[in-house]
């Protein structure tokens, strides 16, 4: 299995952390050199590990947003 690589090019924001220090965030991530996505994962304390996640790209952001903001929470 070839090996994944990812970088990590901006982080926006913490939405949660558990007990164990995992954080749940909202990052920008290049996937094997392409274009950086949006990400929305748990980080293990110091980006040792992480866990599944969602990988949007901007279009979809944009739609997520606009679903979001249309919520009454």
């Amino acid at each position: 299995m070839a090996e994944i690589k990812y970088e990590v090019t901006a982080k926006y924001g913490v939405l949660s952390t558990n007990k164990s220090g995992w954080t749940k965030e909202v990052r920008s991530i290049s996937w094997n050199d392409k274009e950086a996505k949006f990400d929305i994962r748990e980080w293990a304390p110091g980006d040792e590990k992480m866990g599944k996640g969602i990988t949007l790209s901007t279009e979809e952001m944009r739609e997520l947003k606009k679903i979001l903001n249309g919520l009454d929470l």
